[in-house]
C-alpha cells in the first residue's frame, strides 16, 4: 500500500440545529447538521415539517389560493 495518502481520522464534534451535540470520528473536526436523531420525526414520533428549501411555502403559494377559490 502507498504511504501518506489517507486523510487523518480524528474526533469530530457534531452539532445539530436543535443544539444537541455528540462526538464521533471523521476526517473533519466539526460538522453542523439541520436534523439529528434527537429531533427527527421518525425517532421522536412527533409530527414536524422539515422544510429547508421552502417547498411547503412554494406549494401553498402556487396551489393554496386555487384550492381556497374552489
Amino acid at each position: 500500500m502507498k504511504e501518506n495518502i489517507h486523510p487523518k481520522y480524528q474526533d469530530c464534534q457534531v452539532t445539530c440545529a436543535c443544539s444537541h451535540k455528540f462526538t464521533t470520528r471523521s476526517v473533519k473536526t466539526e460538522i453542523r447538521t439541520d436534523i439529528c436523531s434527537e429531533c427527527h420525526p421518525y425517532f421522536t414520533g412527533a409530527q414536524k415539517f422539515v422544510d429547508t428549501a421552502g417547498r411547503v411555502d412554494k406549494f401553498l403559494k402556487r396551489y393554496g389560493k386555487a384550492s381556497a377559490k374552489a
